[in-house]
């Protein structure tokens, strides 16, 4: 639903409410908002979210219609009390705008309403009742068949495309153009019309362009404003076991999937130790191969599961050996034994981008591309690991919910 004006809002508010109108009063006991409740509201933003999206206008009697306004002095308290809701009583976190109008009572006078708009979200929610959706001008909670059906049409499903999902709240000016333009060929300019045969962008349902998940990732400055958990986090350990105290360097790596993995890189250079081999006079021998962590690396950013909203990509260092955790589980009938024989993609739109994404030509890692589509990600990393360290590295699926990568070190 979009609205535009005061007038709209008020035609709307005369009509009533339905599939994308909500309207509520807003009563308080000191500093305390005490309707509505904070469980039933929770209901109502997670429904809208799960369905199609819309406006919930608090100040506004639902029954009679009137405007009966906020009070000044609360209108920040109504704001913090609406945040909490969306990030502390649904799972995962509600993203919604939230505006401070003025709208005209009957009697003429303009009173304070707090606006919320909500999208139709790319994941589904989980409020403090349960799973709802919206129907007609009430919440429903969904049935196991129904909700069966919403988490695979926002791609929990291993067939339907997430990266290729809409984002809502996003349009073509969050697009930073230095960034777009590296994915045209042939003298391309990245315009509207080659953003959409990339699938950068994309229509939403009332025809206004849109990023893709792909788009968000790989064209925006910063990926996590949309999707909070797009990015990697590297923690390098003293010793041989995850403790804090011993920690020597962290840091969480955000931006383009391509900027996430360069960096991820140079912390892993950063972090390891170097030997040198008295048997080969003295020649220096990392303690990880380069070549084997971005091949990794790459591998993880271009197939993780983007719909586990608050999973993220974790790499950590040890004297011994370095662990890599992927969220998401392996795609069709893939095996963490047959990784380096078969070839798989859980975002196919993301892969296709990368493969047009330049690598920094040093020649270090023998790639003119961030990918290649011949799927030899998963040999180059056994084989340069084996050869520097004599040990295989090892895939283990955690709980069908999570790849580890163990890579043991020289």
């Amino acid at each position: 639903m979009t609205m535009t004006s005061s007038s709209d809002l008020r035609r709307r508010i005369l009509l009533g409410e339905d599939s994308t109108l909500e309207l509520k009063r807003v009563l308080f006991s000191g500093q305390k908002v005490t309707e509505p409740s904070r469980e039933a509201f929770s209901d109502e933003l997670a429904g809208m979210g799960n369905s199609i999206g819309g406006t919930i206008l608090l100040g506004i009697d639902d029954k009679s219609r009137d405007i009966i306004g906020i009070p000044l002095d609360r209108l920040d308290l109504v704001e913090t009390w609406i945040r909490e809701i969306c990030n502390d009583s649904i799972k995962p976190p509600l993203d919604v705008a939230i505006r401070k109008v003025e709208l005209p009572a009957s009697s003429g006078t303009a009173k304070p309403v707090i606006r919320i708009d909500v999208p139709r979200s790319l994941f589904v929610h989980k409020s403090s009742g349960g799973y709802f959706t919206r129907i007609g001008s009430s919440k429903r909670e969904m049935a196991p068949e129904v909700l069966s059906r919403l988490f695979q049409e926002r791609s929990q499903s291993r067939v339907i495309r997430f990266d290729e999902s809409i984002v809502p709240t996003s349009s073509l000016d969050d697009l930073d153009m230095s960034l777009t333009t590296r994915f045209a060929r042939g003298g391309d300019v990245a315009d509207e019309n080659v953003l959409q045969k990339l699938r950068i962008v994309a229509d939403d349902e009332e025809g206004i362009a849109r990023l893709t998940v792909a788009g968000v990732l790989l064209c925006v400055p910063e990926p996590v404003q949309w999707m909070p958990h797009a990015y990697i986090q590297a923690v390098s350990y003293i010793g041989e076991r995850s403790d804090v105290n011993y920690q020597n360097d962290a840091r969480n790596f955000t931006g383009p999937l391509d900027s996430q993995v360069m960096d991820t890189l140079a912390f892993v250079r950063r972090n390891m130790f170097v030997e040198a081999d008295k048997k080969m006079a003295r020649i220096t021998r990392p303690q990880f191969s380069e070549r084997a962590v971005f091949e990794a690396l790459v591998n993880a950013v271009a197939h993780r599961d983007y719909s586990m909203a608050g999973a993220r990509i974790r790499l950590h260092m040890f004297r011994n050996r370095l662990e890599l955790y992927v969220p998401g589980p392996l795609v069709n009938t893939l095996t963490p034994d047959s990784l380096h024989l078969r070839q798989y993609s859980r975002n196919e739109l993301i892969v296709s981008l990368l493969s047009r994404c330049p690598v920094d030509p040093s020649g270090l890692l023998e790639r003119s591309h961030m990918m290649e589509k011949r799927g030899d990600g998963v040999p180059i990393i056994l084989e340069e690991s084996i050869q520097l360290s004599g040990q295989t590295p090892e895939y283990t699926l955690i709980d069908d919910s999570e790849l580890r990568l163990v890579i043991w070190s020289s």
